[in-house]
């Protein structure tokens, strides 16, 4: 829903997004208030807070004790954050291979040809 004069209502993902893109500019580990400021001072900061939580949850960031408070470093970037939402959809669910053979019948040929690169890259890395 729009409310007019703070604009449209920004999903969990793009705040999630923003907050990496703001931690990822940082010159060293951020505070929240430095996040918050970042963004335009927009975003209260209860909410700033709850995002960087969400994604100290999720592997994304790290949090170190500063003071009475925490500073937060990026630990991916939006491609990790990414690959972390599809391994938690894969976790959930009971037949991992019927959701990867439904993910990779779905794929362009373009896709399924970069999927089989990484695949052998990855193979030849672990050797």
């Amino acid at each position: 829903m729009r409310d007019q004069g703070r604009g449209r209502r920004r999903g969990q993902g793009e705040l999630e997004a923003q907050v990496l893109a703001a931690l990822r500019e940082a010159p060293e580990p951020a505070s929240a208030a430095w996040v918050q400021e970042k963004l335009g001072g927009a975003l209260a900061y209860t909410t700033v807070i709850t995002i960087l939580t969400r994604l100290l949850a999720k592997g994304a960031v790290t949090r170190e004790k500063a003071g009475r408070s925490f500073v937060w470093t990026a630990a991916a970037d939006e491609a990790g954050l990414a690959a972390l939402r599809m391994r938690r959809v894969l976790d959930k669910e009971d037949d991992r291979e019927a959701v990867l053979a439904s993910f990779v019948t779905g794929l362009s040929q373009q896709d399924e040809q970069m999927l089989r690169e990484l695949l052998a890259r990855a193979r030849e890395a672990e050797e």
